[in-house]
């Protein structure tokens, strides 16, 4: 699948791996990972996992092999770290995933933004790529908890007054939204950051 001009996102069929970790609620766990291969031309390549594990849980991580080839810090420090979770939502037969955009700090670290105005992570994310997201069957995004004084979220017009914590929901038969979701808002932003990325690659 190619994600930017210079970014391709390929599913690894042919390989799942077993490991042994803690979960995001920090429960001892084993997973079975599916693997997918972030290409980008004249760099390593990259690989995500979406690890699931048997104690029900499951989430999206940069994969750290047990060589990392060399690159710039920021990306370096982002492999294992900063999971994204993918949990069920409040309809049956959905799940989510928290759109949290990844940014680097002072001392290349990435970090990530939690509460944002709908303006603001269409500006990070991409209006367009989360107009793409959302145009798939089933997806749609949302804010991540049911209350009423939160104003609604809608990408035809993203309103910048109040901060929230913004959700893509997807049906849980598609195990493909989610990895682009990740992609698109935990891995991308560094990769423009360390220069992989041109601004113009869109």
């Amino acid at each position: 699948m190619q994600l930017l001009n210079d970014l391709v996102l390929v599913r690894n069929d042919g390989t799942r791996r077993d490991k042994t970790g803690t979960t995001c609620s920090g429960v001892m766990s084993r997973a079975s990972a599916t693997e997918w291969e972030l290409r980008l031309s004249g760099q390593p390549t990259l690989t995500v996992h979406d690890n699931h594990w048997v104690n029900g849980e499951r989430d999206l991580v940069l994969y750290k092999p047990t060589v990392v080839p060399e690159m710039p810090a920021a990306l370096s420090n982002l492999h294992n770290r900063l999971r994204s979770g993918i949990s069920d939502s409040a309809k049956p037969g959905e799940l989510r995933v928290m759109v949290f955009p990844t940014y680097v700090d002072a001392h290349d670290r990435p970090r990530i933004r939690k509460s944002l105005t709908t303006a603001k992570i269409s500006d990070q994310v991409g209006l367009r790529h989360l107009r793409e997201l959302t145009a798939r069957e089933g997806v749609r995004l949302d804010s991540a908890f049911d209350r009423p004084d939160l104003p609604p979220v809608n990408l035809d017009d993203p309103q910048n007054k109040k901060p929230l914590q913004h959700a893509l929901f997807f049906p849980a038969a598609d195990d493909e939204t989610p990895v682009v979701a990740f992609v698109r808002f935990r891995i991308v932003p560094v990769l423009r950051h360390i220069g992989w990325l041109s601004p113009d690659d869109d």
